[in-house]
């Protein structure tokens, strides 16, 4: 499977996606007018090994919730991140078995280097 999970709206999503320049075997899933359904994450958490892994603790959500001061469980990360897109750390990008999680320099260059 080749998939990219993004927000359509996000300029740094919009930046990563041209770097990537990705092929049109890849299935873009704009995060925002498409949610994410409950397979889906639970995919995304196979593949990354935590759902904590794929939360965003960087959204304005987390801080207007003040989720930092919580005690927050796997369950929790795994609410959160259905029930609001901001809370997935984006963009998600899944090639074959492997996942790449949000927008870091280290992981967009490990995903340039899985296409080449």
């Amino acid at each position: 499977m080749k998939k990219v999970y993004y927000l359509k709206t996000c300029s740094t999503c919009s930046r990563i996606l041209k770097e990537l320049n990705l092929s049109s075997e890849f299935v873009l899933q704009d995060i925002k007018s498409e949610s994410i359904t409950v397979k889906q994450v639970e995919a995304m958490k196979a593949l990354a090994g935590s759902y904590e892994a794929l939360f965003s603790k960087r959204s304005k959500l987390y801080k207007e919730m003040d989720l930092k001061n919580q005690d927050l469980t796997e369950r929790d990360y795994k609410h959160y991140i259905l029930e609001h897109y901001t809370f997935l750390s984006r963009p998600v990008i899944i090639i074959d078995d492997e996942i790449f999680v949000g927008n870091s320099k280290k992981v967009v260059e490990a995903a340039k280097a899985r296409l080449n």
